[in-house]
């Protein structure tokens, strides 16, 4: 017998880095950005192979000088591009609320997603009202767009007694199936199996909603993530799969889920699923896309993923420290921009907006987010006010057995 062959060269284990870590220079040279209008758009009805190049690419409808361009052009009025950019600046408040709150500690804990307000505030606009999202915990524009109080928001975050939560989840896990929120799981990639059963209930049962959810780039190495793609393409169902690639997962930066191999929109292909890139901060190409796939996923054509190419300019969350793992004027040197400022600058640049009414709009939304602290706060913040001790006997059994009937008895509640 032939002696088994040995490798010349030792092996060694890759281990991916980002660009530049703190204190290196910024560096986004080899972030190769596709000129705004150049995707084409397809049919509805076009498989997940006619479209494949699209996942490689990027969707984009703002060029440089702020004019929309090209196939994907919504064409919104100025109309509803103003109530986009209301509830972007409108989040933006009240993320800069909130966190300030915890800063003071007001609450134990808040996560904000400036950067991203671009995401859900244009599929907001882009979905139906009844249908049904399931969330992240940087989506708070959703349930802003749809008219939720911030008063009701700002009460879980506080777990006062006034929680809609009745104080059962973290700070900013919301919910609410009024308004088509599901409510947030913190444990990242459940969403995609949960929406993905929830549009094949919507399709058995003949309704005519669709599901939305969210992760982030670093799920998409979570088994749930590949288990909901099977699922929703076998079953066709009407979903659309988002995945919010805004580079960094809590510290670990999104090669360690294998974005430095391809993009994650590929990821669909293989799946059969019809696969989307899309500039995360150009709120027109967010609603080109999120409006195509809603309209494929209504025509019974099934799934659609999308990854938001976007970047998460704040921290993590409050507990985090973004200065320890990269470069800390990093956001700032991102290609694609903020999304506020762009939609802005389109508006401006179309006659329909200025640089007054934009500081109309800001002191508007500071000052609907400050009436609304204040009267969170009246009710209480964190440990000055709670949900009654009653509340954990409610809403868990039907019919509540003897042994929890004592327990409630022995309290006095």
């Amino acid at each position: 017998m032939n002696a088994p062959l040995k490798n010349t060269v030792p092996l060694s284990l890759r281990v991916p880095e980002p660009r530049a870590r703190p204190g290196d220079p910024i560096d986004f040279s080899g972030l190769v950005v596709a000129p705004a209008g150049a995707a084409p758009r397809p049919d509805i009805n076009a498989s997940a192979y006619a479209v494949r190049d699209l996942a490689f690419t990027l969707v984009r409808v703002l060029d440089e000088a702020n004019v929309a361009v090209g196939p994907w052009n919504p064409k919104l009025s100025p109309a509803q591009m103003k109530r986009g950019l209301r509830t972007m600046v409108v989040t933006r408040a009240y993320d800069e609320r909130m966190y300030r709150m915890q800063r003071q500690g007001k609450t134990s804990f808040y996560m904000k997603c400036t950067g991203e307000e671009a995401v859900a505030s244009a599929q907001a606009l882009a979905l139906a009202e009844d249908d049904m999202c399931f969330p992240t915990y940087r989506q708070q524009a959703l349930l802003i767009a749809r008219g939720y109080p911030l008063v009701d928001m700002m009460n879980q975050i506080y777990s006062n007694a006034a929680d809609p939560c009745k104080g059962r989840q973290l700070p900013v896990m919301y919910t609410s199936k009024a308004h088509g929120f599901f409510s947030i799981s913190g444990n990242l990639g459940t969403q995609f199996s949960q929406a993905v059963g929830w549009a094949m209930a919507s399709a058995y049962k003949g309704d005519s909603r669709i599901a939305c959810a969210y992760i982030g780039e670093g799920s998409t190495a979570e088994g749930d993530f590949h288990s909901a793609l099977t699922f929703a393409s076998v079953y066709d169902a009407p979903v659309i799969l988002n995945v919010v690639n805004n580079q960094w997962a809590i510290s670990s930066f999104q090669g360690i889920a294998g974005g430095e191999e391809s993009t994650f929109a590929s990821r669909g292909i293989g799946y059969g699923i019809p696969a989307l890139r899309v500039d995360g901060n150009d709120f027109l190409a967010v609603y080109a896309v999120t409006q195509w796939a809603a309209d494929r996923a209504r025509a019974n054509l099934g799934p659609t993923l999308i990854e938001h190419f976007t970047y998460r300019a704040a921290p993590h969350s409050t507990s985090d420290d973004p200065g320890r793992y990269r470069p800390v004027n990093e956001a700032d040197a991102w290609p694609l921009g903020d999304p506020v400022e762009r939609l802005r600058d389109h508006l401006i640049a179309s006659g329909e907006w200025s640089d007054d009414d934009h500081k109309a709009l800001e002191k508007e939304a500071a000052d609907l987010v400050r009436a609304a602290g204040k009267e969170a706060e009246a009710i209480g913040t964190l440990g000055q006010s709670r949900p009654s001790v009653k509340e954990m006997f409610e809403d868990v059994y039907k019919e509540t057995p003897w042994h929890i009937r004592r327990q409630r008895q022995e309290l006095g509640v």
